[in-house]
């Protein structure tokens, strides 16, 4: 069952890539989200759902992570250089859409951001709404708000 769990590694690293900017913090929530797939692989039911399960982990921990920086910021709440790494990395050869992605994503709100992640990675409506406990018409407004978010970054950017 654990070589299942680092099959699906990757997606637990673009998740908390989403949340946190600071690779040693970004290695930190890892090692939080894996241990706690680990302790609770034994109450997984059905291992098909191993990925969803694996993600609703990384997306709670993430969110999580966020709400206690915001509570106990070690550094001003708004970064005034992220609008200018964003206009940055937009221009950057490489993983230069990944990452103006990640750094837009992390500007906008916390609930958008979540729906927005779990659609890329290929979830619809009703397995995000399960995962968050909301609503199919909340996943939808969300996911509005979010996609109408990263279009107002990406226009004010260009």
């Amino acid at each position: 069952m654990w070589s299942d769990v680092q099959q699906h590694l990757p997606l637990i690293w673009r998740a908390v890539r989403a949340y946190e900017r600071d690779p040693a913090a970004q290695e930190d929530l890892v090692q939080e989200v894996l241990l706690a797939v680990w302790q609770g692989l034994p109450r997984l039911r059905d291992p098909a759902r191993l990925r969803a399960y694996m993600l609703r982990i990384a997306h709670n921990l993430g969110a999580s992570h966020v709400r206690q920086a915001v509570r106990n910021p070690e550094h001003p709440r708004v970064d005034p250089d992220a609008l200018a790494l964003i206009a940055y990395a937009s221009s950057a050869p490489g993983d230069a859409d990944t990452q103006w992605l990640l750094d837009a994503l992390r500007l906008i709100p916390l609930p958008q951001r979540q729906v927005l992640l779990l659609q890329l990675e290929g979830f619809d409506y009703k397995e995000i709404a399960g995962m968050l406990g909301i609503s199919t018409d909340n996943v939808g407004v969300r996911a509005h708000r979010a996609r109408k978010a990263l279009q107002d970054i990406h226009d004010g950017h260009q």
